[in-house]
């Protein structure tokens, strides 16, 4: 499967992700199931955040109340891999909803994209999701 991301969506999330390593950034994408047009920046509030990610409930719940009300659909969520590798790992997985959600992991200079899924390609979980970059 192919997934669209706009330019600006990628070069954000790359600069954001290097300005917080050590530390895992994280956040929100918005557009369809099949194009990210948009995102969002959250802070992340795990308890060991430079091994792992948690999205900041409040911001999560205000983008699921914005949508309700006709805002933008939330199309997944991202997180950096400060150790560079852009895979998702088991622990992703053990977290991952098989909601059909997007999972964009940037690790280095390399973003990834994933779909969370019931018996997925990747630790059961997660399928790969070829981009195709939009301006």
């Amino acid at each position: 499967m192919r997934l669209e991301i706009s330019r600006y969506v990628l070069i954000g999330i790359s600069q954001i992700s290097a300005a917080a390593a050590p530390r895992e950034a994280c956040g929100l994408l918005f557009g369809s199931a099949n194009r990210i047009s948009d995102w969002q920046v959250a802070e992340n509030v795990a308890e060991t955040p430079e091994i792992h990610f948690e999205i900041d409930p409040r911001t999560l719940f205000t983008a699921l109340k914005a949508e309700r009300s006709g805002g933008p659909p939330i199309a997944g969520y991202w997180h950096s891999h400060p150790s560079g590798d852009p895979t998702p790992s088991a622990t992703d997985a053990a977290m991952a909803v098989p909601d059909g959600k997007i999972w964009l992991v940037a690790g280095g200079s390399a973003v990834t994209a994933w779909r969370a899924v019931e018996r997925g390609a990747l630790h059961g979980r997660f399928d790969f999701l070829a981009v195709d970059l939009i301006d």
